[in-house]
């Protein structure tokens, strides 16, 4: 479920009009910003506590892919949760749905045993920490990227708009 979540913080950036506001873009790249920031903060936290996962703490048998990595903090909920935690910061609505499917891939983890309740908990403080950071401290970096990669995006995305706004008229 993460990737669909990935997918649709990509397509934020498509609801934005070509030349026009830049709402959408900058909560899309600062969500998948702060989806980086997340994993490699994990990567830190799980360099100074390797905590087993579930299934392999208690010897039981796991039916999922066997993930190698350590449990503690979960990276789905800390990417998924720091991507809604952007979003949110953007739209409350749309931040809601994300904040949803958020929830939803944490208890999932949870679930299926890959990891414990703590583990889910540390990713989403990890997850919003890393969304603070992004949408309020790097903001004027992420709107120069933005305006950089939109010279990239918009001639591509002009002929679409073009005929969307053909076929509602």
């Amino acid at each position: 479920m993460l990737p669909v979540l990935a997918v649709a913080t990509f397509g934020l950036w498509l609801l934005d009009r070509p030349g026009g506001s830049r709402r959408w873009k900058l909560a899309a790249a600062s969500a998948l910003g702060s989806a980086g920031l997340a994993l490699i903060v994990n990567r830190v936290i799980a360099a100074i506590w390797d905590r087993p996962r579930p299934f392999e703490t208690h010897h039981v048998g796991y039916i999922y892919s066997r993930s190698h990595d350590p449990s503690f903090p979960s990276d789905h909920a800390s990417a998924s949760f720091a991507i809604a935690f952007a979003v949110l910061f953007f739209d409350r609505i749309v931040g809601s749905i994300f904040l949803a499917a958020a929830i939803l891939i944490g208890a999932g983890r949870i679930l299926i045993g890959a990891h414990y309740p703590g583990d889910v908990l540390a990713g989403v403080l990890v997850g919003l920490g890393s969304a603070i950071l992004v949408v309020r401290v790097a903001r004027p970096l992420l709107a120069l990227l933005v305006r950089l990669v939109e010279r990239v995006t918009d001639p591509l995305l002009r002929p679409l708009w073009r005929l969307r706004t053909r076929s509602s008229a």
